[in-house]
C-alpha cells in the first residue's frame, strides 16, 4: 500500500504577491524569522513562517512562494503554493510598487493574483489587506500614491510600506491583528472532552 502524505502550513496571515514583491523582506521586518532575501525572482522556495506580536495578540505569518500567471495551473511553483494558503484566515497581498519590468503595474499584479486565488478555488471568504511595498524608492512612492484611492475603491484596506525602512510596518501588523482576532473570534468553540479509561 503506498501512502501519500501532504504537509499543509497552517498559519494565520499568508502573504500573497509576485516574486521579488518583499514578501521574504515583509516577514523578516515583522518577526525574528529570518528567510532568505536576495534580488531575483523564486528566492523562496518552502513557505517561512514568522511569529508576529501586535499589542495583546500574537499570530503567525506564512510568506509563500512567488505566484506567478497560471500559477492556478501548475505554473511557476503552482500548487506548491496556493495549498500552503488554504488554511489562513487572512491574505495579505504584498504588491511591489517599484518594479521595473515592463508591462507590470500594481492594479495589474493585483488583479493577476486575484484572478490566479479564484481559479484554485475557496480563497474567496478570506479578509485581504493590500500592503504597497517599497514606497522608500522615491518612484514607488510615487506609484503608490497614484493606485492607492484606485484599490481603496474597490473596498480594500491599503498600507503602504516599506519592508527596508520600516515605514508603515506597525501600523499594517495591528490591522492583521484585528482580521485574526475577528477571524478567532468567529470560530465555533470547541468543548472538551473528557475520556475517562
Amino acid at each position: 500500500r503506498t501512502v501519500t502524505l501532504e504537509l499543509k502550513v497552517v498559519a494565520d496571515v499568508g502573504l500573497v504577491g509576485f516574486p521579488s514583491a518583499g514578501k521574504s523582506s515583509l516577514v523578516a521586518a515583522i518577526s525574528r524569522a529570518r528567510p532568505k532575501i536576495a534580488d531575483y525572482p523564486f528566492t523562496t522556495l518552502v513557505p517561512n513562517l514568522g511569529v508576529v506580536v501586535a499589542g495583546e495578540t500574537t499570530y503567525s505569518v506564512a510568506d509563500v512562494p512567488g505566484l506567478i500567471e497560471g500559477a492556478a495551473e501548475g505554473r511557476g511553483l503552482g500548487h506548491d503554493f496556493l495549498r500552503h494558503i488554504e488554511r489562513c484566515a487572512a491574505l495579505v497581498h504584498v504588491v511591489d510598487t517599484a518594479s521595473i519590468e515592463p508591462g507590470r503595474n500594481p492594479l495589474d499584479d493585483l488583479d493577476v493574483i486575484e484572478g490566479e486565488l479564484a481559479r484554485y478555488g475557496g480563497l474567496e471568504d478570506r479578509p485581504r489587506l493590500v500592503a504597497l511595498n517599497k514606497v522608500d524608492v522615491p518612484d514607488g512612492s510615487d506609484i503608490a500614491d497614484m493606485v492607492v484611492e484606485d484599490l481603496q475603491a474597490r473596498g480594500l484596506d491599503v498600507h503602504l510600506v516599506s519592508a527596508a525602512s520600516g515605514a508603515g510596518v506597525r501600523e499594517l501588523t495591528f490591522a492583521m491583528a484585528r482580521i485574526v482576532q475577528d477571524a478567532r473570534a468567529a470560530r465555533p468553540a470547541v468543548e472538551a472532552t473528557r475520556i475517562v479509561l
